[in-house]
């Protein structure tokens, strides 16, 4: 009686586990269907060409492909240094009994709404970019070759830079706490050896610690593309969405793929048209399988690495 207790709980618990896989293996069937007139449209151009009017049913993704490519580059770029940096400080200078608090609060600012990030970027941080930041970038880069076309145009403070910021703000709490982990996870032995040989607490940090956190750090920032990717309210609210153009200028407005499903999808009032914005959400979807898979397999390796094994 007992073994047959054990078998229907091993069974009914693993029933349950499967209920995730084929959760989103319903899910990304279900929106292949609803895409499918747009993919046999428009094939691969519908990634690579920006012409998208709705009256005359001719849609091309490829201006918010690269709207949501480069938020997600200004957003890494902005947060992986300070994330870096502070998961370094909280484990290794930070003192013990002030560690679990700070990163307690670090921790809280991925809880917080992303629509509650648009707000205060809308009215706290658009003016303050508008008035002074974007201004001060302009005239401080706008007369170098090449640099200066990413910062010159008008400047009006819902832009595509503007909405890199936002998404660094929102991925810095996963950048840094997965990096904490991992930065934790290197055995004390190598930092114990290192300092035994004279080194100083910085030279044990940059030639043991980060070498040998490496995979787990760039698994971090990977993890922090994929939530950037995906990031809807919050940069719809800043980004702009108004502008299809393909412009190198970061003052420029855009769309991101995800701020393009929200705003248009209850305008959608062709089947074409329709499925042309479920084609978008599919394009996020399998980007976000594949981001989140590479993170978590170099991940895994750093962990793997502190148990002597090799994948």
């Amino acid at each position: 009686m007992r073994s047959r207790g054990d078998r229907f709980f091993a069974g009914s618990v693993g029933g349950l586990a499967m209920l995730v896989p084929a959760t989103l293996l319903l899910i990304t069937a279900l929106l292949l269907i609803e895409a499918f007139p747009a993919i046999r449209t428009y094939g691969l151009s519908f990634l690579t060409t920006t012409t998208w009017d709705p009256v005359k049913l001719v849609f091309g993704a490829g201006a918010y492909v690269f709207g949501t490519l480069v938020t997600t580059g200004i957003a890494v770029v902005l947060a992986a240094p300070v994330a870096i940096g502070a998961a370094i400080f909280l484990t290794e200078y930070a003192p013990r009994p002030t560690r679990a608090p700070l990163g307690f609060l670090i921790e809280v600012l991925a809880y917080i709404p992303s629509i509650v990030y648009g707000l205060w970027g809308f009215f706290v941080v658009v003016p303050l970019m508008r008035s002074t930041i974007e201004p001060a970038l302009q005239t401080t880069f706008g007369g170098i070759p090449i640099v200066g076309s990413l910062f010159s145009g008008p400047i009006v403070g819902l832009d595509l830079f503007m909405g890199g910021v936002i998404l660094a703000i929102m991925i810095l709490p996963i950048l840094l706490t997965v990096t904490r982990e991992v930065l934790a996870a290197v055995p004390s032995t190598q930092r114990e050896g290192m300092l035994g040989l004279g080194a100083t607490r910085w030279e044990m940090v940059t030639r043991v610690v980060l070498p040998y956190a490496r995979a787990g750090i760039a698994g971090a920032i990977i993890l922090g593309i994929a939530r950037a990717f995906g990031e809807t309210m919050a940069v719809t609210l800043v980004v702009g969405n108004s502008s299809t153009a393909i412009s190198p200028s970061l003052f420029t407005p855009g769309y991101t793929m995800a701020s393009a499903i929200a705003n248009q999808f209850t305008e959608a009032d062709s089947d074409l048209y329709f499925s042309a914005i479920v084609e978008i959400a599919v394009v996020l979807l399998l980007v976000a399988i594949v981001v989140n898979a590479a993170a978590r397999l170099l991940i895994r390796r750093t962990g793997a690495a502190r148990e002597g094994l090799v994948l």
